[in-house]
């Protein structure tokens, strides 16, 4: 089969034909078994549930203590989880060393599958080695998508971070910004690289790079509000994850600035934000879909060999923005969990 004749719009869809396929075929073996075991396994896959052998799934990530993003990546694999009959095992560190750690151990737990993200891919590389040299498929999500490839992930999902910020660039030039701030509150991470630099691609105005501790609240605030007091010119802040957005509108009034504030991400809070005017827009990569599609995934590669894109495209789930046009609309699903 050639792998590249698969086109990158299309990825997902596979999943929910497949998915709803494999489910129906399950109903109609498992009830023509005849009694109670078979009642049970109809009932479950009525109710969209599995009825494939119990597997094992180690979701890995670079989350932070505190960054309420990687919540609802979580909810979305949790969600895939429990309809797939998958045990979800969910661990997390920011240090890319640590996190390779992790995905040792899920190694040497012999876990059916993995789904980790890339935020710091050089690190990551010999473990990703050692899990598919016992067997183990390993897919990526949300950070990575320069490396996948060569790492040799079974496939990944997520957003083009350098496509995300080249669009909050031309977004910028919407609102009458000259001069924004970019803050990283991740140094080394890729992703949040790739995001400041698309931004300064096309936006027509200045761009500066900010550099915070992301892992201390406190310290991102006055970091902030320093260059706000220090540079008066500066007309908004842009912040590359959702918990950072608050933070950097209460910088905004302590140093008695008028700048903006618009960011990438997004949760309940920052949905109530964009609602009440205090941030401008943000950029939604839907974190629920990115955990849900990864954990799916890796169910329909050991049942049914299934796998999107072909092994050569990632399936992305952004950028789409969220301003006061759409965002009711999205306040819905927030309520939900899935934002």
């Amino acid at each position: 089969m050639d792998r590249s004749s698969r086109s990158r719009s299309r990825g997902p869809a596979p999943y929910v034909a497949v998915a709803a396929a494999a489910v129906l075929a399950l109903a109609g073996c498992s009830s023509s078994s005849g009694g109670k075991k078979a009642e049970e396994s109809a009932a479950d896959a009525a109710a969209g549930k599995a009825d494939t052998p119990r597997m094992t799934v180690a979701l890995i990530t670079h989350q932070a203590p505190g960054d309420t993003f990687w919540d609802t990546v979580r909810e979305g694999a949790e969600a895939a989880a429990a309809k797939d009959n998958v045990k979800l095992v969910y661990s997390a560190d920011p240090n890319a060393g640590n996190q390779a750690n992790l995905v040792q151990n899920a190694v040497d737990q012999k876990v059916d599958g993995i789904a980790l993200t890339l935020a710091k891919p050089d690190a990551m590389k010999d473990v990703i080695g050692k899990a598919r040299s016992v067997g183990i498929p390993v897919v990526g999500l949300n950070s990575g998508l320069a490396d996948w490839k060569d790492l040799g992930l079974l496939e990944f999902f997520g957003q083009d971070e350098s496509v995300a910020g080249e669009a909050f660039g031309k977004k910028l030039n919407t609102t009458g910004a000259k001069k924004v701030v970019c803050v990283i509150h991740e140094q080394g991470n890729v992703g949040l690289t790739q995001r400041c630099d698309g931004l300064k691609k096309t936006f027509e105005g200045t761009t500066e790079t900010l550099y915070v501790n992301g892992t201390d609240m406190p310290s991102v605030k006055s970091t902030i509000t320093a260059k706000l007091k220090t540079d008066s010119s500066i007309d908004t802040v842009v912040t590359l994850g959702a918990p950072f957005a608050p933070t950097a509108v209460q910088s905004v009034d302590d140093a008695g600035s008028k700048a903006k504030v618009a960011t990438f991400d997004l949760n309940k809070d920052l949905v109530k934000a964009v609602q009440n005017g205090s941030v401008e827009f943000a950029v939604d990569q839907q974190p629920y879909l990115q955990g849900y599609l990864a954990v799916d995934s890796l169910w329909l590669y050991k049942n049914n060999g299934n796998y999107s894109g072909g092994g050569e495209q990632p399936v992305l789930t952004g950028p789409a923005f969220v301003d006061k046009s759409n965002v009711d609309k999205i306040a819905d699903y927030a309520a939900k969990g899935t934002r």
